[in-house]
């Protein structure tokens, strides 16, 4: 009979997608082909319906997130809000009856087979921290085997191994550069390595700062990196095209752009990124996918004071030029094409658990400028151009060199697909097959 691996919904539900929903489909992918049985656990920010259609309909409905619902239902969330589920919860099951077409839907539920639902279920767990000093626990319809929480968060189900996923300790180790409540997330990483049946990360990097600063033995941290798998009909496109895409949607030429794409937020870097490609005069427009988050809207200023600063000579017109244009999200085939296109992808972080930018860009054959801090040397090996992020002079001559270059470029664009390479989708299968075997086995 086949294992039952549960999997929380925290990331996936998010429409625009972060490296922790790339993280969570893989791992669901993965599973699946390795003949586990998988199921995801979402939290709904209004009252689960008792109508199981309705209840299909109202997880995959965006209207649902903010909607409270009546008096008498308002008062129940205000009061498990209050009490804190002491005892746990039941999520309840979501049948998938064809009702709500989710062909456009498929990256929110995945390869699951299951899907289950509970109101408030990721804040009530921080609230049940806060107020118990432990995991809120969870029960289930059909019990799973193992729970893998993708993100470390206080839950757990019951009479099921748990597992947590710890990509990286930057709010410990640069905590200036997140908005997260530094007390409560020591607090609750500290618990949770305490009671976890082993935890999951993403690098050799963290791994390290796991062991030495939450002080976990070795062997109960395993590191099973990531994988990127660019479908097959998006990396074969043909170069004709995706310049036509470029040219048509963005005005960019071929090989004629830097790209940065990635969090808005200050650990990526991205105020010395514009002040390096200011100052190398370079006549490459910097293109910036990336919505602002925290502290983002003062680099936004930044990049709407300078982006029409250049001028172009065109016949007897003067006319601006878009330096530096920033979108604040394009579909996935879109950022494929201009991650192909770019002359390179620049990715200056001064901290990454792993860095999935990065190997996304080697392995569509771009070159790639990054940073000599946290994982990216381990990730990129000798893939990518490092420099250090910290110096906004290394990253001006780094960016002039790719834009002036033609050699440099043709070296990277053949050393980035072979390091690709060793984080491919079969290597990832192996790791993490290795893993559910070794938890189930009990080798841990």
């Amino acid at each position: 009979m086949s294992r039952t691996i549960l999997y929380d919904g925290l990331n996936l539900s998010l429409k625009k997608g972060t490296g922790v929903a790339t993280y969570a489909r893989s791992l669901l992918t993965t599973a699946r082909a390795l003949g586990y049985h998988t199921g995801v656990v979402y939290g709904i920010q209004s009252n689960i319906p008792r109508d199981p259609m309705l209840r299909e309909i109202v997880l995959f409905d965006d209207n649902a997130q903010q909607e409270g619902g009546s008096a008498l239902s308002m008062t129940k969330r205000w009061l498990r809000r209050r009490i804190a589920a002491p005892f746990g919860i039941r999520p309840v099951p979501i049948p998938l009856n064809g009702t709500v077409i989710l062909k456009s839907l498929k990256a929110q539920i995945g390869d699951a087979e299951s899907l289950y639902a509970a109101s408030d279920l990721f804040s009530l767990s921080r609230r049940h921290f806060k107020r118990y000093g432990g995991r809120l626990t969870m029960s289930f319809e059909k019990q799973p085997d193992l729970l893998h929480c993708t993100y470390p968060m206080p839950l757990a189900a019951r009479k099921a191994l748990n597992i947590y996923t710890i990509h990286d300790l930057v709010p410990l180790r640069l905590p200036y550069l997140t908005e997260d409540d530094k007390r409560y997330h020591y607090r609750m990483l500290r618990a949770l390595v305490r009671k976890a049946d082993h935890i999951v990360t993403v690098s050799e990097t963290s791994r390290a700062d796991i062991i030495n600063v939450l002080g976990v033995e070795e062997k109960r941290v395993s590191n099973i990196y990531q994988a990127v798998h660019v479908p097959q009909a998006l990396r074969e496109k043909p170069e004709d095209m995706v310049a036509d895409e470029l040219a048509g949607i963005f005005r960019l030429d071929w090989k004629k752009y830097f790209l940065f794409f990635g969090a808005f937020e200050p650990k990526k870097n991205i105020s010395r990124l514009v002040d390096a490609y200011l100052s190398a005069k370079v006549d490459l427009p910097l293109i910036i996918v990336g919505a602002p988050g925290w502290k983002g809207a003062e680099t936004q200023q930044l990049i709407e004071e300078e982006r029409f600063r250049f001028y172009l000579r065109e016949r007897d017109r003067i006319i601006p030029q878009r330096r530096i244009q920033r979108f604040d999200f394009v579909s996935y085939p879109m950022l494929v094409s201009l991650i192909r296109g770019a002359r390179a992808v620049v990715f200056p972080s001064l901290y990454e658990g792993f860095g999935l930018p990065v190997l996304e860009s080697m392995q569509l054959g771009t070159p790639v400028l990054s940073s000599t801090e946290g994982s990216i040397p381990e990730i990129a090996g000798k893939g990518a151009l490092l420099i250090d992020p910290y110096s906004t002079d290394d990253m001006r001559k780094a960016l002039h060199s790719l834009a002036n270059d033609d050699d440099l470029c043709l070296e990277l664009s053949r050393a980035g697909p072979a390091q690709a390479a060793r984080f491919s989708v079969d290597r990832y299968q192996k790791r993490v097959g290795t893993l559910y075997d070794s938890l189930f086995r009990g080798s841990f």
